[in-house]
């Protein structure tokens, strides 16, 4: 593969960044975070566990609402402008395309947690708290988040690829609440007896991403380490799942008829 999803990544996320969105959902985050502060100094006794409670929630809804609303509009976007005619124009293919819009979000993303991770990092210094060995599982919670966040991505670069700004993100959203409570909808299935409604939860729940995995707020909130196998897995599952939907999304796009 050439250098030229590169290339697409960095123009993207330069694009990003003048955006004032991002700004905007930083701001909220670091405020939400700042909220937790005063929740923290009014709960006394369990200051840690608001704190990084909310923070980790900050950062997972705005990453959350950046990737959907972003990313369903990359594709788009360069269409309204007519500028992906003119990119295409170019040696570069339709897949390199796609691959560098998804990597310069991603890139973003990461930017932005990053800050929001330092605002959680702040807000826990602030209340007076030194820091303990099991702070670092917050790390692990934050690394889970950008694993969701770059399933969320790659699902609405793929609905982008077909369809408009508003069913995109009305499908990803669809899929991430359906991903959160895919155990619950398979264990339906079973208690209700019938082979069809079984048979189709957990078709379902195989098919869909399982978010619900990837949520380990609650146990690092209290402290509690999270096993290496989950991280392992975690991780994996991500990257299959990633690449599934980016090549399901290039094989899309490079039927598309964009005249």
């Amino acid at each position: 593969m050439s250098a030229m999803p590169g290339v697409v990544a960095i123009n993207t996320f330069r694009e990003a960044v003048r955006d004032r969105v991002l700004y905007n959902l930083v701001l909220f985050a670091l405020m939400m975070i700042g909220a937790a502060i005063l929740v923290g100094q009014i709960s006394i006794g369990i200051e840690r566990l608001v704190i990084i409670n909310l923070g980790l929630s900050a950062i997972s809804i705005f990453g959350l609402v950046m990737a959907v609303f972003i990313g369903v509009g990359l594709v788009y976007k360069e269409m309204e402008k007519r500028t992906l005619y003119t990119l295409l124009a170019k040696p570069i293919r339709r897949s390199e395309f796609l691959v560098g819009k998804y990597g310069g979000l991603l890139l973003t993303l990461l930017v932005n947690t990053s800050f929001m991770t330092l605002g959680l990092g702040l807000a826990l210094y602030y209340v007076g708290r030194p820091f303990v060995p099991s702070d670092a599982w917050i790390l692990v919670a934050i690394y889970f988040i950008l694993l969701e966040l770059a399933l969320v991505t790659a699902l609405a670069l793929f609905f982008s690829c077909f369809s408009s700004p508003m069913l995109s993100a009305l499908f990803t959203l669809g899929i991430y609440v359906t991903g959160i409570f895919g155990t619950d909808i398979r264990d339906f299935g079973e208690v209700t007896k019938s082979p069809a409604l079984t048979a189709a939860t957990h078709i379902l729940y195989y098919l869909i991403p399982n978010f619900h995995n990837f949520n380990v707020i609650s146990a690092v909130a209290h402290g509690q380490a999270i096993p290496a196998s989950l991280i392992g897995w975690n991780t994996l599952y991500a990257a299959v799942y990633v690449t599934f939907v980016l090549v399901a999304a290039s094989a899309v796009f490079s039927r598309r008829n964009l005249k």
